[in-house]
């Protein structure tokens, strides 16, 4: 399978080419498709091959001249070692027995016959609404890539976007009245670009697949190093943002090494020691280096990250060295560094030293998480609750056993568990095992600890109901802070979401802190507040983010201070809008009133100077002159008034866009009712040096006449001072995707592609050597008068040199109008 970028890359060559080296290493090679188009060079690669006879293939415009249909009954008849069909993509004809080229493929293999085929990547299915959005035209029908990717091979046919544009410009794609509109759409340098990227990483995709599956069906663990893999293994501690520039410099030595970094969290997703905010960092810093971040979930970390790295086939594992200390180490045996090594296999792992290295974990401190009122609350239920119970039992003692009896006292220590957490609950085990002791352990109404069997059996009950109250107490401990961590990311979450958009205006994210917080109010201020009921926290530039109405305990302190964050972040974001603003604003003024002084003093001065002296001269008594010369003289007056009138015309539409005071009537609007009139005003023969191509057939545009004539005169007047004598301006139309292109090419010196959006600059006269055309409005007029009505006015090179402006305006009534894809060369 032959894969490219764009048609005429060079498939059918390189299809050809393969064939006649099969053929000569003793295959039995067959031409069942190939489309020449007319192209001598791969014309001439059919020259020794047996072509397959075809079926008429009329209705395409390709005759059955043995270079377009395709015969599959006779292709399954003649059966040959090795078919080459062309272009996969291809619709048939009506009445073939299929309707896909691909699905004769298909039925071609599955008969036992080899086929060497081609195909574009705009005609994969995965990837066509990529390529229609890249392209704004629609790629029509697909081909599976489950079809694609089950070739045994698979090659990439590649070319230089540039190099391909120059074949297209030397009529080696296409014919050459359809290289400018080819070059003006599907061609273009951005859309090749991108198309030439679609196809290398869907292709690279392939490989990496192949390779993986070739590992799996061997039963292959171990790691191949076809490229530079390096996994950084991440806790959330200080050592990190080291871990991550070591990995990212070890990536960096290769060529196309991969950074991954890994985080492995705990089950539950509580990570001890983790901090959410160093993960937060450390993860844009992976990112920043051209790394990828990922979170796994697993209770052994070592086996953890080794499965992440072997599934990603790395091969090198970065890790900090420990940061317990010897005492503890001596303690808690090998760490998850040390475990790492002796399991990592083929894998090489770095344990990379850092500033906390053998310092200790850095834990944090615990809080206290129950209210004041379940704290007192708690152990007060750790007397009353089993005393009520012990009054309970003693009213129905008989009918129940000693066993039930200290099932229930169990359930007593479970629910104070719940109340106020393990202390509460200990203090309720003991009075429960001292009540059981007193009133339900014979002898009845005495504490007895002569009984051996006794004793132990109260003392299981006081452990065991420790341990299940811990166990109830950890868990309702870890639910609340899953709960207010999913709470607090979520929050998080959608507030810098919503930053990073710009979303949310200052007053907006404060109006949002205060619903966040239920405070009564939320504002900035430049000191602190003496306040007891406000909370309040520190911004980085000195200023406070002041809550009225709540005080809020150190949990939400932090949330608050993230919020505080991403309003330091805003705030600095609209002064610096502001100052850009304010800064270009002035800037541009400056710029245009420079430019207009040099333009009053000079440009309208030329024109002005030119016809005062001509009426000067008439009205002059002391010459005579003849009728001819006066003739002369009038008519320089006339040519100067007239160009002064331009000048001043462009001026006053200048000022009006910048003002945006321009009155628009757009309505349906046909080139042959403006571009006549637009060369009937151009000065001197200018209109005599324009060709014009296919104005005819293009459709009505909708825009303002008089301002779309206006554009049109100062494109051709452009065109024509730069193209050289004999070279006339091509003045066509195209359309593509419902818009309509109009195209201003002249032949002379082009620009250079920095120059390209200076020139739509007021007053710029780029390349210009005569002073006295004009102030240099032309241009940034055109532009502004195009884009006032919705259209766009940009440069591209001219085939064999010279500048093309290229007005893209839409098409009238919604109508649309494109250039049909183009096919496999």
């Amino acid at each position: 399978m032959l894969v490219g970028a764009a048609p005429g890359v060079g498939k059918t060559y390189r299809m050809l080419d393969e064939g006649h080296r099969r053929a000569a290493r003793g295959t039995d090679v067959v031409v069942g498709a190939a489309d020449c188009r007319g192209r001598p060079h791969t014309e001439a690669l059919l020259d020794g091959l047996e072509l397959l006879g075809h079926r008429d293939d009329a209705a395409f415009g390709r005759p059955a001249d043995g270079h377009g249909g395709f015969d599959l009954d006779a292709a399954l008849r003649r059966r040959p070692g090795l078919l080459l069909v062309d272009d996969l993509a291809h619709t048939n004809p009506p009445g073939h027995r299929n309707a896909r080229r691909w699905q004769d493929v298909e039925e071609l293999l599955s008969a036992g016959v080899d086929v060497l085929t081609t195909i574009d990547v705009q005609h994969l299915e995965s990837l066509s609404d990529v390529v229609e959005t890249i392209t704004e035209v629609p790629p029509g029908d697909g081909v599976p890539d489950g079809f694609v990717r089950g070739a045994d091979q698979i090659v990439l046919v590649d070319v230089d976007p540039e190099d391909l544009r120059r074949r297209m410009a030397h009529g080696n794609i296409h014919p050459p009245e359809m290289v400018d509109a080819a070059l003006a759409s599907w061609f273009r340098p951005g859309n090749l670009t991108a198309l030439r990227e679609l196809a290398l990483l869907w292709v690279a995709d392939q490989v990496d697949d192949a390779l993986r599956r070739y590992r799996t069906e061997h039963g292959i663990g171990g790691i191949w190093e076809a490229r530079e893999r390096v996994v950084v293994g991440l806790t959330g501690g200080p050592e990190g943002d080291t871990l991550i520039r070591r990995a990212g410099r070890i990536a960096a030595r290769s060529a196309r090494g991969e950074l991954s970094a890994v985080h492995v969290a705990r089950g539950d997703g509580l990570a001890a020691g983790a901090s959410s905010t160093a993960l937060a960092r450390q993860r844009r810093l992976v990112e920043s280096l051209g790394g990828s971040y990922h979170t796994v979930v697993g209770e052994d970390v070592p086996t953890a990250l080794l499965d992440f790295a072997r599934a990603g086939n790395a091969t090198q594992l970065i890790l900090g060295t420990s940061r317990r200390g010897r005492f503890e180490r001596f303690l808690t045996g090998r760490g998850i560094g040390e475990t790492t090594v002796s399991l990592s296999g083929g894998i090489d792992v770095h344990m990379v030293t850092h500033e906390r290295a053998g310092r200790g974990r850095l834990l944090p401190t615990r809080r206290r998480t129950l209210p004041l009122s379940r704290r007192i609350a708690g152990p007060l239920a750790g007397v009353v609750l089993p005393v009520l119970l012990t009054l309970l039992l003693d009213r129905v003692r008989g009918s129940i056993g000693l066993t039930s009896e200290a099932l229930l006292f169990l359930l007593v220590v479970v629910g104070v568990a719940c109340i106020g957490g393990v202390g509460s609950a200990l203090v309720a085990a003991v009075t429960a095992s001292l009540l059981l002791n007193y009133w339900f352990v014979p002898p009845i109404g005495a504490f007895s600890f002569e009984d051996t069997d006794s004793v132990l059996a109260l003392g299981v009950f006081v452990v065991v109901a420790g341990a299940v109250a811990a166990v109830v107490d950890r868990s309702l401990r870890l639910s609340r802070r899953a709960a207010s961590a999913t709470a607090e990311a979520e929050t998080l979450s959608a507030l810098a979401g919503s930053v990073v958009r710009g979303e949310h205006t200052v007053p907006d994210l404060l109006a949002r802190t205060r619903e966040t917080f239920a405070a009564h109010a939320a504002e900035l201020t430049d000191h602190p507040v003496d306040d007891p009921t406000a909370s309040q926290v520190t911004m980085g530039d000195g200023s406070y983010l002041v809550l009225r109405g709540c005080t809020l305990p150190a949990a939400d302190r932090r949330v608050l201070t993230a919020f505080a964050a991403h309003l330091m972040a805003a705030v600095e974001r609209a002064r610096l809008a502001e100052a850009a603003a304010e800064a270009e604003t002035a800037k541009a003024a400056d710029r245009m009133r420079t430019a207009l002084l040099a333009a009053v003093s000079h440009d309208l001065r030329t024109p002005l100077a030119a016809g005062w002296a001509a009426v000067a001269s008439l009205r002059s008594p002391d010459v005579d002159f003849t009728p001819e010369e006066q003739a002369e003289l009038l008519a320089t007056a006339d040519e100067s008034m007239a160009r002064l009138s331009r000048l001043v015309d462009n001026l006053l539409d200048m000022s009006r866009l910048q003002a945006g005071a321009l009155t628009l009537d757009l309505r349906p609007t046909a080139w042959e009712e403006v571009v006549p009139a637009a060369l009937d005003g151009l000065p001197d023969d200018a209109g005599r040096r324009v060709s014009l191509q296919g104005l005819e057939e293009a459709p009505l545009v909708l825009a303002d006449p008089p301002l779309l004539e206006r554009v049109v005169a100062n494109l051709v007047a452009n065109a024509v001072r730069h193209s050289p004598p004999g070279h006339p301006v091509l003045l066509g139309a195209s359309t593509l995707a419902g818009r309509v292109e109009l195209r201003v090419a002249d032949r002379g010196p082009g620009l250079p592609p920095a120059d390209r959006e200076r020139v739509f600059e007021p007053f710029q006269r780029l390349g210009d050597t005569d002073n006295t055309t004009g102030v240099g409005l032309g241009l940034a007029l055109a532009r502004g008068l195009t884009e006032a009505m919705g259209g766009t006015l940009t440069p591209e090179d001219t085939p064999g040199g010279g500048l093309t402006m290229v007005v893209t305006l839409p098409c009238a009534h919604a109508r649309t109008q494109g250039v049909p894809v183009p096919t496999e060369p």
